[in-house]
């Protein structure tokens, strides 16, 4: 997370458990903590355009091994910000054959004990305390469900395997019903029904239970180019009471499909057909998500980092033109393919055309509806050099800083590079734009993205007035809402003299138009901010006739107008966008209360010496005020409430992260005005919602010799506001606690 120093606390819970034994023993002594700053998963919109059509699960850049992994709560809330599934993993590999036993039997007893009749003989036994114990993790954590990867062989053969089974369908139920019936549970192709560890690569009879009994199935990346035809023919060649809601069948959450196949596809190429890197698009036209209909299960992203991180002059800005050159491709040119490797024994020759990035074959999803989970980016990847609060830098790291609790969408539709539209019916060349992260220059958190315009000069009678379309963020939005929406930007400088330009917040349809749907910005309104920066804002609203679906998808992006006096002169300008948020609009008579920092608290880390010296934690709450009311009501028979009554759907103030300063005192009763005061960090570590770790070494304030330290905390909300010094919280801090 971003923090002064390079030291960072430890979550208040582990994050993952290296054996069953390891588990069982956290279990029995835990406190049933839960992480409270999780944002809830909600989906995204129906899309019936994405029926049938294969999906994408992708491994996290850091992948850990051990037999129970966690995935932090920054990572959770990152993934449900754009309506995608977080999921744990279950791990057993070589040596882990005990555990793998375990895991059926439940667990073990601490006294004597045994059967009444010990004569009687039984096959496996079979237990649910595994079930429910990993379920309620995921629903305490705030995750979705977990990947099962068997990678050891069970000693127990057939006898295990069956059991085996019959537990993940455990684990199936216990997920759907405490985390919900979008909890997931995915097998991946390891063990074969006879025990022996024999990838298969594909679905096929020696596998298929393990399928049948979880949510999804992934196999492994090194199958032959004919494997993918042969798992849908196979799937298709299933008996419906198998895969199906039939009267003959077991009862199914819902009932099996070829999306729920995810052929594996390994980025760094370990066997995998088109050699990996940027020859990936050569094993995912083979899987064809879009005709076809399987789905992709991509291994080793990190592939873009890590061939990479050695070399001279890597940076965030090279990995990211990297990085996105593959899922997305180049702002311009072409990509050098790797050579495909040798053919395999008895493998056909295949020709693949030139290459293409991994986003090609799957359609663009937006996040969820703003009315339910509210949009807010300042389109950070996570990482970064600078930290910014309201334009101001307040942060400056050697090293760099990451934080995948900070990370937000960075924009769907500006990458490799925006599409320029013009907003009025002309002949001219359509300008160029490019996008960049801008790591130099922020609103709030660590970077921005510039957009630069390059405009042919043109002879044309209408070329002094140029007015350009550039759309930025696609979302899905419920018809007939209001909702408001605001773009925070700041124009560079060095604008040509002779040159005026005008932006303005535009919301369009995408994708295909139903008859009579309109766009209908009801309001706008332009706030100028500190440090250059402008804030836009409008209300809008997408209407249609009574037959259209109940939601659709718009983009969000800003009208460039341009106006010059020499329109025959070439020109080239460009601008930030810091941050956009929606949310859905309430009437002025429903938004009565402020948001404020209640109180702040700090405790101090007790050690066997006592308190230690500048090293605890700090607290706080936060609560809305209403103003003073005077009650018109007359008589008790009036039929009116004494005042406005809050309205159900969501209201009470959230955040998406407190800032934290420091101050030391002076003399030990005297400390300076808050703008004095030095950041030193951000919550969002440990998955506590109003907690923040202090460490003496991350203050970068001196603190030997002061009596003590004032912490303030400072709110950011889930629509972008930071909250006025004067409804935030502070509190002292002596060194000793």
């Amino acid at each position: 997370m971003p923090l002064r120093g390079s030291i960072e606390p430890e979550p208040s819970e582990p994050l993952y458990f290296k054996s069953l034994k390891e588990l069982d023993d956290w279990w029995f002594k835990r406190k049933h903590d839960q992480y409270d700053n999780v944002l809830p998963y909600r989906a995204r919109s129906i899309d019936l355009n994405a029926q049938g059509k294969g999906k994408l699960l992708s491994h996290p850049y850091s992948f850990s091994h051990h037999r129970v992994t966690i995935p932090p709560p920054g990572w959770i809330s990152a993934a449900h910000r754009q309506g995608v599934k977080m999921l744990g993993t279950l791990i057993f590999e070589g040596g882990a054959e005990e555990d793998c036993l375990r895991l059926v039997i439940g667990k073990l007893p601490t006294s004597k004990t045994g059967q009444v009749e010990p004569g009687l003989k039984l096959n496996l036994p079979m237990s649910p305390y595994y079930s429910r114990v990993l379920a309620e993790i995921a629903r305490d954590r705030g995750f979705d469900g977990y990947l099962l990867n068997f990678e050891c062989p069970l000693q127990g053969g057939f006898e295990q395997t069956r059991s085996l089974s019959a537990w993940i369908t455990l684990l199936q139920s216990e997920i759907l019903d405490k985390v919900g019936p979008h909890g997931e549970v995915s097998w991946y192709d390891s063990v074969i029904i006879d025990g022996r560890l024999a990838w298969q690569d594909r679905l096929n009879s020696l596998n298929l239970p393990f399928f049948l009994s979880s949510s999804t199935f992934f196999s492994n990346y090194t199958w032959s180019p004919d494997y993918p035809l042969t798992t849908a023919q196979y799937f298709m060649s299933l008996d419906s009471t198998l895969t199906e809601n039939t009267p003959e069948s077991p009862s199914k959450i819902a009932p099996k499909n070829l999306q729920d196949i995810y052929m594996g596809v390994d980025v760094w190429g370990r066997g995998s057909h088109g050699g990996g890197g940027f020859g990936c698009y050569k094993a995912i036209s083979h899987i064809s998500p879009n005709s076809l209909g399987l789905s992709v299960a991509l291994f080793g992203q990190a592939w873009t980092w890590e061939s990479e991180q050695d070399k001279p002059g890597w940076n965030w800005d090279k990995w990211w033109e990297y990085d996105s050159k593959l899922w997305v491709g180049p702002v311009s040119g072409t990509v050098d393919v790797p050579e495909v490797p040798p053919r395999r024994p008895n493998e056909l020759p295949c020709v693949h055309g030139p290459f293409q990035p991994l986003s090609a074959f799957f359609d663009r999803r937006s996040p969820p509806d703003p009315a339910n989970v509210f949009f807010w980016t300042n389109f950070c990847p996570g990482s970064g050099v600078l930290w910014f609060s309201e334009g101001s830098k307040v942060f400056q790291s050697d090293n760099g800083w990451t934080d995948v609790d900070k990370q937000t969408s960075v924009g769907d539709l500006i990458w490799p590079r925006p599409v320029l539209q013009w907003e009025d019916e002309r002949e001219d060349t359509i300008p160029e734009a490019l996008s960049a992260f801008c790591f130099d220059d922020a609103w709030n958190g660590g970077n921005s993205v510039r957009f630069t315009i390059s405009c042919e000069g043109s002879t044309e009678d209408t070329a002094a007035y140029r007015s350009l379309w550039l759309p930025i963020h696609s979302l899905d939005v419920t018809l007939q809402r209001i909702y408001v929406a605001h773009l925070i930007y700041k124009v560079d400088a060095g604008v040509l003299d002779g040159i005026d330009t005008e932006i303005a917040l535009g919301v369009k349809p995408i994708g295909l138009v139903q008859d009579g749907l309109n766009c209908d910005i009801v309001s706008s309104d332009t706030t100028e901010l500190q440090n250059g920066w402008t804030k836009l804002s409008i209300h809008f609203s997408v209407k249609s006739g009574p037959t259209a679906p109940s939601c659709t998808s718009i983009a969000l992006g800003v009208i460039l107008a341009v106006v010059t006096e020499t329109p025959e002169v070439a020109l080239q300008l460009s601008f930030l966008v810091g941050q956009i948020n929606v949310y859905p609009h309430l009437p002025e008579s429903r938004r009565e209360d402020e948001s404020l920092i209640l109180w702040a608290d700090y405790k101090a880390k007790m050690t066997t010496n006592g308190a230690s010296p500048f090293e605890g934690t700090l607290s706080w709450d936060v609560a809305s005020t209403f103003p003073n009311v005077t009650p018109s009501i007359t008589s008790p028979e009036d039929p009116l409430s004494a005042w406005n009554i809050q309205p159900t759907i969501p209201w009470f103030p959230k955040f998406i992260y407190f800032n934290i300063y420091a101050q030391a005192y002076t003399d030990g009763v005297t400390v300076g005005g808050v703008d004095k005061a030095i950041w030193v960090g951000t919550s969002g570590l440990g998955g506590k919602k109003n907690e923040f770790t202090v460490i003496s070494k991350n203050l970068g304030i001196p603190v030997d010799g002061y009596g003590k330290i004032r912490f303030y905390v400072q709110g950011v909300t889930d629509k972008g506001d930071v909250l006025e010094w004067k409804k935030c919280a502070y509190v002292d801090a002596s060194p000793y606690g």
